[in-house]
């Protein structure tokens, strides 16, 4: 509140200040053009040394840094402070900018933690611009959070004022993942960098400008991505959205009308949002300063902060959002207060109502019109003379009666405090509140620190209570309970707090010095320091107020605060204030001051709640009608409807102004009629705004929101502020201009209804004119919202006991959601107590579900909800059910009111208790999710819809098909019976529907084929049986006889006859796990389509392609297979095709399903849930495995496929590669460097560099000693692979394999009706005789150097023995224990083949429906061959690559693996890049030539846990990534992962450096040696655990989900997993953590590291995770075999046996043992090896060999028993019972008993126990 009217003194003085600003304007224009009203010579010279030259670079006009914010520029000036002049012709831009020679340099870094980075600055030789410069600088950048980053810049010697916030606190624990920010620092000039972590987009960029750090003046300039930049405050900004053309906006709290100028007002917000682009990607910067500043934007877009005093503290926020960037800002400074229920109803004041009698007439006359009303205020005028905590005893006789008096009305009253205390005395007596805080020295004080500091403000001359004073703390809160005891209340309004003074700084005026008269004044209003309050030099306990002035008013609230809660207890009461700074949200409101009553306030009012909802402050409103001047019932009237929907909705008007109430304007006016109404759909919606402040304080949310925070994808939102939502889902746009009824208002991209009309908006996403009326507001619902209401009434009091009710809008896919928080409405700290209830509504499919998560407050009132109102509903229903408790009740038909034309339904007169689960479901809703899309491919519109016989509907979702199929679009059966082993039937294609590709005739009758293969198996073959289509070459495992006992069988089988269907259902739970009876099966020549639905939400597999999550995300996503060479990314398909995925069922069980069809296809997965299988070519072949638990399904399906193979021990080993090594000896060093450091490795490789020019069978120049290094490596026990790529050169004159292979005719080629020849590509092989300039685009390469090359037919009976041949004789040239074969998808470097001109019908190669792949576009001839290029199976049948392809990499697999036996002699590896089902019967899988990046980190592990599913059991990812440079931090992490990967390799590519565990430092390679030391240890189980896959098909890198599928949290992991079921691994992923949140499953668990049983089951746990660090935890009742480690296998597999005993919770543990000789063939099958299970049960481990036939050279001897959870009772005796013999106490040094980690070891070693032997070994803890 300020003073209005104007003196005639004031009158001249405004008058004389006009005729000034004319003239200066006169004298820019005069400087603008270049003519100076003063001589050059005249300015001050002093300073300029004639050595000195500024560096002036060339700079963008946009990005000058003003190096005069003072004023006053000219040439000798500029020059004097060092910097640069360039007058330009526009005023705005500086024309003397900052030289390169100002700034500092980093003289110093230091890294005390990856979380911390600190440095010395140096100030760089330049002219100073306001002295005082300070030479040495501390710098502090903290990575706070994943999305905070703090860095600091202050004086490196003395201690300088900082902010003393209550609640910023750097955090106690280092971000827990990832960081998404990345910091750069630039050492010469100083400058930092700021960038987005993925997008590595540059936020703050302080190279723009020099940084200054002098005593009174600090500046930092930082360049920005955008110019949408929201914030900085307090000010009147006219827009939202700043403008960045030039502007200057001060900031320091000030008395001062919000008149719409760029002066300082009451508060100090330092923090602005900028919004990135139309990603939503945003961030936030916070300066924690209180120093009277200025920020000036520029177009640069830029920032520069001038600040003259404290240090530079700022905070960079980022956010995926712009609303999250207020939620990381509220998690800073404090997340705001939910205000009581109270006061959110509306409110009314004014100053000087002259006495209580008129306050009452006031009261009074609104209650009768029935005005929904719960707040009266009085202001100062209660006050004796203005006094504080007194009251008029004349005018306000009955005032200690008011409270009582409102509160029989159900309304509340509200007082006001100013804190500035008289020093005179009351009318009739000493005043006590002064002489009382006089005593405590609660007063701020002049400079000397002991003289109260005299001003002037409302009561006459004052002092000011120093409020960061303990003492005056201690004075005010007693002040306050007195006076309450004294003139009851229900809450506080502090104002004047900024703090105001009528008097320049003290009724003595003030001392001329440095604080009161700074080198630099920011432009505040006035451009004077203490105008309009304290002098600067004044002291607080906090400081000079110099420094703490702008913190007057947020101290204030903090004392407030211990106020209110002295005085009401657990009562939450309101405080609302006038000065803030950031963290007063946390305890207060605020309003936006003492505006007018003008059309330009009402506009300006929108972006200042905006901006307040940005700095945390929700409670926030305008003085609906204007505090200043009398306002027009026009202006009024449409103040009271947007007034309605402020947060703080209050009507407040000032002294000598007429009355503005509503009621004043009479009963049944149109203002009162229109505020009534939209007043009470305020209060309707109270629930829906209580709610939002609860959101707010629980997370940060904002209540009042930007259209931008919402839609910021658009940008036509980036600007919009005449409208504002309430949330998410609430537009309001109101009239801001006289004399209009249409209003140009823009609506979002989103569905809107009418709040008022309840009818759908027909427009979206554009400005329309809206018609509103003299009583209308706009108010929108948008379309996807669940608003809780309550019956409206006069108060909250009565209101609060009103039934309540929903408003649901739905959706474009008929689905909403909402919340609603409720408790008592005033009563502290609800939130953690618990004492309220949380609400979490959905509708999905015609289902309301009314979920109650949390519910242990009663209300007292019996609330229910009545009436459900659901606008956008398509069709009447023809019954509504409510279920509660299992209980189903129908809504009687009454009770149902369906209007047609608006398409809304009513649901009235419901008895839903508030707090109980309920739902609600209504018939007839058709869901966007039930939509099969018609026209999959690009370019859909409507004609070619219809066309295809298809519905048209466009739908705003995103990926929802706009063309779907009619319900009967597909096939009838014709007659299906059944027999006792299936069925088998025809079906006709519905003959209403034309074929929709005229390039693939549908095919009209079909051949159905149901099989029940097993009790646990089925088998549905659909196909065309006139005419016979290719069908997959692959043998699978089927059942001889199929199940015909129907009681064995776990499925029962129905077929829908139409539309056609098959409908698989698990019988002991009556799921539906497969049902085709959906629209739009097609069978045609070249597309075939057939969608099912999905028993959950839950499917995994389908592969290969990188999924970024391991269960798939079904919100319309669609995923290509087609084997390619193709490195992993986002839905690109990859080197194999695995068309098989599990599905979960919400019962736990799970079932698999294959299709075995190697055409290209797509699987298209939607949100109904369903999926969608789309394939080319051949037919429908699907297998069903019915689990029922997740493990069995892969058992079940690698029964069919068959199971993996069992690889040799050595090859898991950890294996080192390198694509371009460069001879021998790089190999022989690398292989020398890692014995010296002592890592264990087994197996080394070499990639195509080994090869002359990139032939296969041949050895290079530079590699022709590499046969003798193989043969001493081998013989020191290591072993060696080699690489086989399948292209063969055809351009030499003398290269057998490919001489041989013509000969034999092995190669692929056209067919002989197209031309007698090879389908000649390129590869790697190089043509003989060229120098390869690798400088060349890729392109020109291939063109100019590969070698033609031939493609062998691996199909070919023939080829399998040029093949074997050929690796016969390589074999006699260099040893190899494995082989890895590449580029088999078969890759090709050109498009088909040489020349790119496929021959044959162009269908193949550009089918009529192209599957979303990589470069679809290219045809499906990209980067392989031609599809028209001919095979032949083993039988002789010809079949086209277009059927073949995806099979190649599997044709190849078993070849090679027969081959690598042949010639070896021993089982080895083959590892191969391209597979399909059953392709894990011989090859082990690598995941391909991924890159070095976090991201592929969590992403190998999907992979892993797929190819687990896919029954390929040897897998693993490329360690530290293929392409790219690997980083430290990032290859330590994955070389500890990376050490639990079946298939352990580091690998990376040519051109990058080393990154093998020995390239780093000793660090790294010592860390690596422990992670491999204890995979080594561990390799008896994970032998143990691929000997199971190999024989019973269990996985052995196994998600969690498979052990704990009860436990539905599992389902979503794919961060941990399991080897096997017993060794949990829980790996760091993320850049930069230390610690992670792993889930620890049920059960117990111990920590492999100390061996001690954690105390969480169940639920997350933080694990502390040093760089140096796994997390590794074995589960309780499992037993573990484990080795001593060596440096290869060759000589741990010599160690003695150890077990760890993990016990459960029981006592008991059980496992199993494998051992063979390690690489025999089929060592399992010729029953050469040795399976034995161990048990333990009542401390009594006992062996039981169940098959022994181990050569007595692989027999091995019992070491180390480890048995954990032991107890904490002493172990006195162990005994062994072996032979038949009895049992023996064993020796006391054999055994030791840790009592405190609880782990029992029995050292079994010299007792020279073979483990072949039964045994028994018991431990006792008495004897």
């Amino acid at each position: 509140m300020g003073k209005r009217k104007f003196s005639g003194l004031e009158v001249t003085l405004i008058v004389l200040f006009l005729l000034v600003t004319v003239v200066a304007v006169v004298l820019v224009v005069l400087l603008a053009t270049g003519q100076s009203t003063s001589s050059e010579n005249s300015d001050n010279d002093s300073g300029v040394t004639d050595d000195f030259i500024p560096e002036c670079p060339k700079v963008d006009p946009s990005e000058k840094v003003d190096c005069y914010p003072d004023g006053g520029a000219s040439p000798r000036k500029c020059l004097q402070r060092g910097c640069c002049w360039d007058p330009v012709d526009e005023i705005n831009i500086p024309w003397c900018f900052f030289s390169l020679n100002h700034n500092y340099e980093v003289s110093s870094v230091q890294k005390p933690n990856d979380h911390r980075l600190e440095a010395v600055l140096k100030r760089r030789p330049a002219p100073t611009l306001f002295g005082g410069d300070i030479e040495q600088l501390s710098f502090q950048a903290e990575m706070q959070t994943q999305n905070r980053l703090r860095f600091k810049i202050t004086d490196a010697e003395r201690s300088r004022f900082e902010v003393p916030h209550e609640h910023v606190t750097s955090p106690a624990d280092p971000p827990g993942g990832a960081l998404n920010y990345e910091l750069e620092l630039l050492h010469i000039p100083f400058g930092l960098r700021v960038f987005r972590a993925s997008s590595k987009k540059l936020l703050f960029d302080t190279t723009v400008g020099p940084l200054v750090f002098a005593d009174q003046y600090l500046q930092l300039s930082a360049k920005l991505p955008s110019h949408n930049i929201y914030g900085l405050g307090e000010h009147v900004h006219q827009n939202f959205r700043h403008d960045t053309n030039w502007k200057t906006w001060p900031i320091f709290t000030r008395d001062s009308f919000p008149n719409g100028g760029t002066h300082n007002l009451y508060g100090h917000y330092p923090y602005f949002a900028c919004l990135e682009d139309e990603s939503g990607a945003s961030f936030g910067v916070f300066l924690m300063n209180s120093n009277a500043m200025e920020v000036t934007l520029q177009p640069a877009p830029a920032v520069t902060y001038r600040t003259i005093g404290g240090v530079l503290d700022f905070y960079i926020l980022l956010g995926d959002t712009p609303e999250a960037v207020v939620q990381e800002f509220l998690e800073l400074v404090g997340r705001p207060v939910i205000p009581p229920y109270w006061s959110l109803g509306f409110q009314l004041s004014r100053w000087d109502y002259g006495n209580l009698t008129e306050v009452k007439k006031t009261v009074e006359r609104n209650r009768e019109i029935g005005l929904p009303y719960d707040v009266q205020y009085t202001d100062i005028d209660y006050m004796e003379d203005k006094k504080d905590f007194t009251y008029n005893a004349v005018n306000f006789t009955e005032l200690p009666q008011f409270a009582d008096y409102m509160h029989a009305g159900g309304q509340k009253y509200i007082l006001i405090l100013d804190p500035a205390i008289s020093n005179k005395p009351r009318i009739n007596g000493p005043y006590e509140s002064y002489d009382r805080g006089t005593q405590k020295k609660a007063w701020v004080t002049e400079a000397d620190g002991e003289t109260p500091l005299l001003g002037e403000v409302w009561p006459g001359l004052a002092v000011f209570p120093d409020y960061t004073n303990p003492a005056c703390i201690e004075w005010w809160v007693d002040e306050i309970q007195r006076f309450h005891q004294e003139v009851k209340h229900d809450a506080l309004w502090i104002d004047m707090n900024e703090v105001s003074n009528f008097q320049k700084g003290s009724v003595n005026g003030c001392s001329i010095n440095n604080l009161n008269d700074p080198p630099f004044t920011p432009r505040i209003l006035d451009n004077l320091m203490y105008s309009k309050t304290l002098c600067m030099d004044a002291k607080q306990t906090w400081g000079s107020h110099y420094d703490v002035h702008s913190l007057y008013g947020y101290s204030m609230v903090l004392a407030t605060e211990v106020a209110l809660k002295k005085v009401f207890g657990n009562n939450r009461s309101l405080m609302l204030t006038r000065s803030s700074f950031p963290g007063v949200g946390k305890y207060s409101g605020h309003w936006l001051g003492d505006n007018a009553a003008t059309w330009n306030d009402i506009k300006w009012a929108i972006p200042g709640m905006l901006e307040f909802s940005l700095f945390g402050v929700p409670y926030i409103g305008a003085d609906i009608c204007g505090f200043f001047d009398d306002v027009s019932e026009e202006l009024c009237r449409r103040w009271m409807q947007v007034g309605a929907f402020y947060p703080f909705s209050r009507n407040h008007n000032a002294q000598n102004y007429k009355p503005q109430d509503p009621a004043w304007f009479g009963e049944d006016s149109l203002l009162v009629n229109t505020s009534k109404h939209y007043l009470n759909i305020r209060y309707t919606l109270l629930p829906y705004l209580y709610t939002l402040f609860y959101k707010a304080h629980a997370y940060g949310d904002t209540v009042v929101r930007p259209v931008m925070h919402e839609f910021y994808s658009d940008s036509a939102t980036w600007a919009v502020d005449r409208q504002f939502l309430w949330g998410p889902y609430l537009l309001i746009t109101p009239v801001l201009d006289p004399g209009v009824e249409t209003v140009a208002a823009y609506i979002p991209d989103s569905p809107w209804y009418d709040y008022e009309t309840e009818e759908k908006m027909t427009t979206r996403r554009q400005y329309i004119n809206m018609y509103l009326p003299a009583d209308k507001l706009g108010l929108h619902i948008r379309g996807g919202a669940i608003l809780p209401t309550q019956r409206p009434a006069v108060t909250t009091v009565y209101s609060r006991k009103n039934p309540m009710g929903l408003i649901i809008a739905l959706d474009d896919n008929e689905q909403a959601a909402g919340e609603l928080f409720w408790d008592d409405g005033e009563s502290r700290d609800t939130v953690n107590s618990g004492n309220h209830i949380h609400y979490k509504f959905f509708v999905v499919s015609g289902l309301l579900t009314m979920n109650a998560l949390h519910s242990t407050y009663v209300d007292p009132n019996d609330l229910r909800f009545e009436n459900i109102t659901v606008l956008g509903a398509n069709s009447m229903p023809t019954t509504i059910v409510v279920t509660h408790k299992g209980v189903e009740t129908p809504v009687p038909s009454q009770n149902i009111w369906y209007n047609g034309d608006k398409k809304v339904l009513y649901i009235r007169n419901l008895t839903l208790l508030l707090g109980q689960n309920y739902t609600v479901k209504w018939n007839g809703s058709v869901s966007e999710t039930e939509r099969f899309d018609c026209h999959p491919e690009e370019g859909s519109d409507a004609d070619k819809c219809l066309a295809r016989g298809c519905i048209w509907n466009p739908s705003e979702t995103p990926r929802v098909p706009w063309c779907f199929y009619p319900n009967d679009y597909g096939y009838k059966a014709v007659s299906p019976t059944p027999d006792t082993t299936g069925w088998s039937f025809e079906i006709q294609r519905n003959a209403r529907y034309r074929s929709q590709r005229l390039e693939s005739p549908d095919i009209n009758t079909l051949r159905v084929e149901i099989k029940y293969l097993s009790a646990d198996m089925l088998q549905f073959k659909i196909y065309d049986p006139a005419n016979k289509r290719y069908e997959v070459p692959v043998p699978l495992n089927i059942p001889p006889t199929p199940e015909a006992d129907p009681n064995k069988r776990l499925y029962d089988v129905e077929v829908n006859e139409q539309p056609f269907g098959i409908k698989v259902i698990r019988k002991s739970t009556g799921t539906v796990i497969w049902d085709s009876t959906l629209p739009g099966f097609t069978f045609s020549d070249l597309f075939i389509q057939i969608s099912t639905r999905l028993p959950s939400n839950y499917i995994y597999g389908f592969g290969e392609t990188e999924h970024s999550s391991y269960h798939h995300d079904l919100n319309w996503h669609t995923w290509g297979m087609f084997s390619k060479d193709q490195p992993p990314g986002y839905k690109m398909n990859c080197y194999g095709v695995q068309p098989f995925y599990m599905g979960l069922e919400n019962t736990m069980d799970a079932h698999g399903v294959l299709l075995l069809n190697s055409n290209a296809m797509d699987v298209t997965l939607q949100p109904t849930p369903a999926l969608t299988y789309r394939t080319v070519g051949g037919i429908l072949d699907f297998f069903i495995v019915m689990g029922p638990t997740p493990e069995q399904v892969v058992q079940e399906y690698t029964e069919l496929v068959g199971r993996p193979v069992l690889p040799a021990y050595w090859s898991l080993g950890f294996q080192l590669c390198r694509y371009g090594y460069q001879n021998t000896m790089e190999i022989e060093n690398l292989y020398n460097e890692m014995r010296n450091a002592g890592i264990p490795y087994d197996i080394q490789y070499a990639d195509i560099d080994y090869m002359e020019r990139q032939l296969d069978f041949t050895i290079d120049k530079d590699f022709q000693d590499l046969p003798e290094l193989v043969n001493t490596m081998r013989s020191e026990g290591m072993r060696f692979i080699f690489i086989l790529d399948p292209a063969i050169s055809g351009n030499e004159t003398d290269y057998p394999a490919f001489t041989r292979g013509h000969e034999k005719d092995v190669f692929i080629k056209w067919p002989l009706e197209l031309e007698d020849d090879i389908v000649w590509g390129k590869v790697w092989p190089d043509f003989p005789n060229v120098t390869v300039d690798e400088s060349l685009d890729w392109d020109t390469q291939v063109e100019l150097y590969r070698a033609y090359t031939a493609f062998p037919d691996f199909f070919r009976n023939q080829t399998a023995e040029w093949w074997l041949q050929e690796i016969k004789e390589f074999y006699v040239k260099m040893k190899f224990d494995g082989l890895w074969i590449d580029m088999n998808e078969p890759a090709s470097f050109v498009h088909g083949t040489v020349g790119g001109k496929c021959l044959g019908p162009e269908k193949y190669d550009y089918p009529p429906y192209m599957p979303q792949l990589e470069s679809k576009n290219e045809g499906l001839k990209h980067k392989t061959l031609c599809m028209n290029s001919e095979q032949f199976l083993a039988d002789g049948t010809p079949v086209k690559h277009f059927d073949v392809h995806n099979l190649y990499g599997w044709s190849h697999a078993k070849p090679t693996y027969d081959a690598l036996l042949a010639v070896t002699g021993e089982r080895g590896v083959v590892v191969s890049r391209s597979t399909y089902p059953s392709s894990g019967k011989w090859v082990g899988h690598w995941l391909g030539d991924n890159t070095s990046g976090w991201d592929q980190l969590f992403k190998s592990i999907i992979g892993m846990l797929e190819f687990s599913l896919f029954g390929i059991s040897y897998t693993g990812a490329d360690i530290c990534g293929f392409f790219n440079s690997a980083e430290y931090e990032m290859c330590l992490r994955w070389m500890q992962l990376g050490a639990f990967y079946p298939y352990s390799r580091n690998h990376n590519g040519k051109g990058n450096p080393r990154q093998d565990p020995v390239a780093w430092n000793s660090t790294f390679a010592e860390a690596s040696r422990n992670v491999l030391n204890i995979r080594y240890t561990l390799l008896p189980y994970l032998y143990t655990l691929m000997f199971e896959a190999h024989a019973t098909g269990s996985t052995v890198v196994r998600p969690l989900l498979h052990e704990f599928v009860t436990d539905k949290v599992t389902w979503e992991i794919y961060r941990q997993f399991l080897w096997g079921p017993a060794l949990l691994i829980s790996p760091v992923t993320d850049l930069g953590a230390r610690e992670v949140t792993a889930y620890v499953p049920e059960g117990r668990w111990y920590d492999y590291n100390t061996t001690m049983a954690v105390e969480i089951s169940k639920n997350w746990m933080v694990m502390p995770t040093p760089l140096e660090h796994i997390n590794l935890h074995v589960r309780g009742g499992y037993i573990l075999p484990w080795q001593t480690p060596e440096n290869t296998t060759h000589y741990s597999r010599k160690n003695p046996l150890g077990l760890i005993v993990a016990l459960s919770d029981a006592g008991a543990a059980q496992g199993t043992f494998f051992w063979d000789d390690g690489q025999g063939i089929d060592t399992y099958e010729n029953g050469m090896y040795l399976l034995t299970s161990f048990s333990v049960q009542q401390n009594t481990l006992q062996n039981n060999v169940a098959h022994s036939g181990l050569a007595t050279a692989d027999r091995l001897i019992m070491g180390q028993l480890r048995v954990w959870g032991a107890g904490s009772t002493q172990v006195k005796e162990v005994t062994l019972a072996a032979g038949g013999d009895p049992a023996k106490p064993l020796p006391e040094d054999a055994v030791s008993h840790n009592l405190q980690t609880q782990e029992l070891v029995i050292d079994l070693t010299a007792q020279s126990l073979h483990v072949d032997q039964q045994f028994t070994v018991t431990w006792k803890t008495s004897v």
